[in-house]
Protein backbone atom coordinates (compact mmCIF):
# COMPACT_ATOMS: atom_id res chain seq x y z
CA UNK A 1 0.00 0.00 0.00
CA UNK A 2 0.86 3.32 -0.32
CA UNK A 3 2.83 5.88 1.90
CA UNK A 4 1.13 6.87 4.81
CA UNK A 5 2.25 10.45 3.85
CA UNK A 6 -0.57 10.09 1.00
CA UNK A 7 -2.69 12.75 2.11
CA UNK A 8 -5.67 9.94 1.39
CA UNK A 9 -4.08 7.00 2.78
CA UNK A 10 -6.45 6.09 5.03
CA UNK A 11 -9.28 6.28 2.37
CA UNK A 12 -7.25 4.00 0.20
CA UNK A 13 -6.97 1.30 3.09
CA UNK A 14 -10.54 1.73 4.14
CA UNK A 15 -11.55 1.32 0.34
CA UNK A 16 -9.36 -2.06 -0.01
CA UNK A 17 -10.44 -3.58 3.11
CA UNK A 18 -14.27 -2.89 2.30
CA UNK A 19 -13.35 -4.78 -1.08
CA UNK A 20 -13.46 -7.91 0.71
CA UNK A 21 -14.91 -6.76 4.27
CA UNK A 22 -16.15 -9.13 6.43
CA UNK A 23 -16.05 -7.21 9.80
CA UNK A 24 -19.10 -5.97 9.59
CA UNK A 25 -21.51 -8.36 7.36
CA UNK A 26 -20.55 -11.61 5.74
CA UNK A 27 -18.04 -11.15 2.63
CA UNK A 28 -18.18 -12.68 -0.41
CA UNK A 29 -16.34 -15.72 -0.26
CA UNK A 30 -18.54 -17.14 2.66
CA UNK A 31 -21.53 -16.05 0.42
CA UNK A 32 -20.62 -18.14 -2.13
CA UNK A 33 -19.26 -21.13 -0.20
CA UNK A 34 -20.66 -24.50 -0.32
CA UNK A 35 -23.45 -23.80 -2.18
CA UNK A 36 -24.38 -27.03 -3.43
CA UNK A 37 -23.99 -27.85 -7.68
CA UNK A 38 -27.89 -28.52 -7.86
CA UNK A 39 -28.83 -25.72 -5.93
CA UNK A 40 -26.94 -23.15 -7.88
CA UNK A 41 -30.25 -22.19 -10.65
CA UNK A 42 -32.85 -22.91 -8.19
CA UNK A 43 -34.92 -19.77 -7.82
CA UNK A 44 -36.87 -20.35 -4.52
CA UNK A 45 -40.49 -19.17 -4.16
CA UNK A 46 -40.93 -15.28 -3.63
CA UNK A 47 -37.23 -14.66 -5.45
CA UNK A 48 -36.73 -13.61 -8.87
CA UNK A 49 -33.74 -14.54 -9.20
CA UNK A 50 -30.99 -17.42 -8.51
CA UNK A 51 -27.86 -17.58 -6.87
CA UNK A 52 -26.20 -17.85 -9.96
CA UNK A 53 -27.88 -15.29 -11.61
CA UNK A 54 -26.79 -13.25 -8.41
CA UNK A 55 -23.10 -14.45 -8.84
CA UNK A 56 -22.57 -13.70 -12.72
CA UNK A 57 -24.40 -10.58 -12.31
CA UNK A 58 -22.36 -9.03 -9.74
CA UNK A 59 -19.38 -10.60 -11.64
CA UNK A 60 -20.64 -8.61 -15.25
CA UNK A 61 -21.12 -5.56 -13.33
CA UNK A 62 -17.86 -5.43 -11.40
CA UNK A 63 -15.75 -6.39 -14.52
CA UNK A 64 -17.48 -3.37 -16.58
CA UNK A 65 -17.02 -1.06 -13.88
CA UNK A 66 -13.41 -2.17 -13.67
CA UNK A 67 -12.98 -1.94 -17.18
CA UNK A 68 -14.26 1.71 -17.20
CA UNK A 69 -12.05 2.50 -14.57
CA UNK A 70 -8.56 1.42 -16.42
CA UNK A 71 -9.25 1.07 -19.85
CA UNK A 72 -8.59 4.17 -21.75
CA UNK A 73 -10.50 3.18 -24.73
CA UNK A 74 -13.76 1.91 -22.63
CA UNK A 75 -17.02 2.49 -24.64
CA UNK A 76 -20.51 1.79 -22.76
CA UNK A 77 -22.37 -1.04 -25.15
CA UNK A 78 -23.63 -3.23 -22.69
CA UNK A 79 -27.28 -2.98 -22.31
CA UNK A 80 -28.99 -2.81 -19.18
CA UNK A 81 -30.55 -4.76 -18.12
CA UNK A 82 -30.11 -7.75 -20.36
CA UNK A 83 -26.44 -7.80 -20.67
CA UNK A 84 -26.11 -7.44 -17.33
CA UNK A 85 -27.78 -10.47 -15.81
CA UNK A 86 -27.29 -14.19 -17.57
CA UNK A 87 -31.23 -15.58 -18.87
CA UNK A 88 -30.73 -18.72 -17.85
CA UNK A 89 -31.01 -19.49 -13.97
CA UNK A 90 -28.45 -21.99 -13.64
CA UNK A 91 -25.07 -21.75 -14.85
CA UNK A 92 -24.12 -23.03 -18.66
CA UNK A 93 -21.86 -25.72 -17.31
CA UNK A 94 -20.16 -27.85 -14.98
CA UNK A 95 -16.91 -25.28 -14.10
CA UNK A 96 -18.97 -22.17 -14.61
CA UNK A 97 -19.81 -21.19 -10.96
CA UNK A 98 -16.03 -21.61 -9.70
CA UNK A 99 -14.71 -19.58 -12.81
CA UNK A 100 -17.54 -17.00 -12.37
CA UNK A 101 -15.92 -16.78 -8.45
CA UNK A 102 -12.24 -17.01 -9.87
CA UNK A 103 -12.81 -14.23 -12.35
CA UNK A 104 -15.32 -11.78 -9.47
CA UNK A 105 -11.90 -12.38 -7.11
CA UNK A 106 -9.68 -11.07 -9.90
CA UNK A 107 -11.15 -8.15 -11.16
CA UNK A 108 -11.51 -7.09 -7.06
CA UNK A 109 -7.85 -7.76 -6.38
CA UNK A 110 -7.59 -5.21 -9.60
CA UNK A 111 -10.18 -2.59 -8.07
CA UNK A 112 -7.63 -2.85 -4.78
CA UNK A 113 -4.75 -2.26 -6.59
CA UNK A 114 -6.47 0.95 -8.69
CA UNK A 115 -7.57 2.12 -4.73
CA UNK A 116 -3.88 1.51 -3.85
CA UNK A 117 -2.59 3.31 -6.18
CA UNK A 118 -1.02 6.92 -5.16
CA UNK A 119 -0.91 7.59 -8.67
CA UNK A 120 -4.70 7.72 -9.17
CA UNK A 121 -6.09 10.52 -8.41
CA UNK A 122 -9.48 9.04 -6.72
CA UNK A 123 -11.27 12.20 -6.80
CA UNK A 124 -10.54 13.08 -10.45
CA UNK A 125 -13.04 11.73 -13.37
CA UNK A 126 -11.96 8.82 -14.90
CA UNK A 127 -10.91 9.54 -18.71
CA UNK A 128 -14.04 7.98 -20.36
CA UNK A 129 -16.42 8.90 -18.13
CA UNK A 130 -18.24 12.30 -17.68
CA UNK A 131 -19.70 14.68 -14.53
CA UNK A 132 -19.04 12.62 -11.42
CA UNK A 133 -17.62 9.61 -12.65
CA UNK A 134 -14.41 9.66 -10.81
CA UNK A 135 -12.79 6.83 -9.47
CA UNK A 136 -14.24 7.30 -5.89
CA UNK A 137 -17.39 7.10 -7.24
CA UNK A 138 -16.77 3.62 -9.29
CA UNK A 139 -14.86 2.40 -6.25
CA UNK A 140 -17.95 3.03 -4.48
CA UNK A 141 -20.78 1.74 -6.83
CA UNK A 142 -19.33 -1.45 -6.72
CA UNK A 143 -18.91 -1.45 -3.33
CA UNK A 144 -22.60 -0.80 -2.62
CA UNK A 145 -23.62 -2.71 -5.44
CA UNK A 146 -22.01 -5.95 -4.34
CA UNK A 147 -22.96 -5.53 -0.87
CA UNK A 148 -26.42 -5.08 -1.67
CA UNK A 149 -26.38 -8.43 -4.20
CA UNK A 150 -24.34 -10.85 -1.28
CA UNK A 151 -27.44 -9.75 0.82
CA UNK A 152 -29.99 -10.99 -1.75
CA UNK A 153 -27.54 -14.21 -2.27
CA UNK A 154 -27.79 -14.60 1.28
CA UNK A 155 -31.56 -14.50 1.42
CA UNK A 156 -32.30 -16.38 -1.33
CA UNK A 157 -30.17 -19.03 0.36
CA UNK A 158 -31.84 -18.93 3.31
CA UNK A 159 -34.86 -19.71 1.74
CA UNK A 160 -33.29 -22.66 0.27
CA UNK A 161 -32.06 -24.28 3.04
CA UNK A 162 -28.50 -23.49 1.89
CA UNK A 163 -27.20 -21.35 4.25
CA UNK A 164 -24.62 -22.21 7.33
Amino acid sequence: MGSTSDPIYPLRAHLVRMLDWDEAHVGFDKAVAGLPPDRRGARPAGFDRSPWQLLEHMRIAQEDILDFCVNDRYVHRRKWPDDYWPAAPAPPGAGAWDASIAAFKADREKLKELARDERIPLFSTVPTGSGQQTYLRALLLVLDHNSYHLGQLIAVRRALGRWP
